[in-house]
C-alpha cells in the first residue's frame, strides 16, 4: 500500500500592537536600545515586526512618575502566545519605559502570508521643536487643561517698566505751586502799612499843644 504524505500543519499566529511609553529625558541612543531589545525577543520568538511608528513626545492623560509628557512608540507584530508575555516582560524590566500596553488585533493569522517594508520597521527619531511644544502648554493652560505655575516661582519675562506716573512726580512736586505758609511773608508789608496808616491816624486826632505867649 502506498503511503500517503501527511499534510504540513499549519500553526496559526496572531497580530498585535504594543504601545510603550518612555520617559520625556530619554535620550536618542537610549530610546535606540529599547527598540532593539523589543526586536530582539519578537525575532527570537519567531515573531515578525511589521510596523514600528515613533509618536514623539506627547502629552499624558494624568501624570506618571511626576511627568506629564512621554515619549510613545508603536510596533505592529505577528507572533505566537508566548511573545507577548516575553515582550512585556523585557518593557517591565527597562527603567526607561513608564507604560506599555498591548491590543490583539487579529487572530488565526498564517505567518508565512506575511510581508514586511523594511521602511515600516524603521526607528525614525522625532526632533522636538521647543517653541511649538510651549505654545500647545500656553495654549492648554488658557483652557484650563494644564496647571499653571506656581506662585513665587522665578519667571523669564523681563520686568514691567515702572508707569509713567510714578517717574513724573518729581517733575510734578517741582512745578506745584508754594504752599499757603509760604504766602504769609508777602502779606506781611500790606499788614504792616495798614499798621502805619493807623498810627498816623491817632497822631492826627489828638489835639495840638497850646502855644504859650511870651510877655
Amino acid at each position: 500500500m502506498a503511503s500517503t504524505a501527511a499534510a504540513p500543519v499549519t500553526r496559526w499566529a496572531r497580530e498585535y500592537e504594543t504601545i510603550y511609553i518612555l520617559r520625556p529625558d530619554v535620550s536618542n541612543d537610549a530610546a535606540e536600545k529599547v527598540i532593539e531589545r523589543a526586536k530582539d525577543v519578537i525575532a527570537r520568538l519567531d515573531g515578525t515586526l511589521t510596523k514600528l511608528d515613533n509618536w514623539g513626545k506627547r502629552k499624558l492623560a494624568y501624570p506618571i512618575q511626576k511627568n506629564t509628557r512621554g515619549i510613545f512608540v508603536y510596533l505592529k507584530y505577528v507572533g505566537f502566545n508566548d511573545l507577548v508575555a516575553e515582550l512585556e516582560r523585557n518593557l517591565r524590566l527597562l527603567d526607561e519605559v513608564v507604560r506599555f500596553q498591548t491590543v490583539l488585533l487579529d487572530e488565526d493569522v498564517d505567518p508565512a502570508s506575511v510581508s514586511v517594508d523594511p521602511e515600516e520597521v524603521e526607528y525614525l527619531h522625532v526632533e522636538e521643536d521647543e517653541q511649538a511644544e510651549d505654545a500647545e502648554l500656553e495654549r492648554a493652560r488658557s483652557l484650563g487643561m494644564a496647571p499653571r505655575a506656581p506662585r513665587g516661582a522665578p519667571s523669564d519675562a523681563p520686568q514691567a517698566p515702572q508707569p509713567a506716573a510714578e517717574s513724573a512726580k518729581p517733575e510734578a512736586a517741582a512745578d506745584a505751586p508754594p504752599r499757603a505758609a509760604a504766602a504769609v511773608p508777602e502779606e506781611a508789608p500790606a499788614a504792616e502799612a495798614s499798621e502805619n496808616a493807623s498810627g498816623e491816624q491817632a497822631e492826627s486826632t489828638e489835639s495840638p499843644e497850646p502855644k504859650r505867649e511870651e510877655g
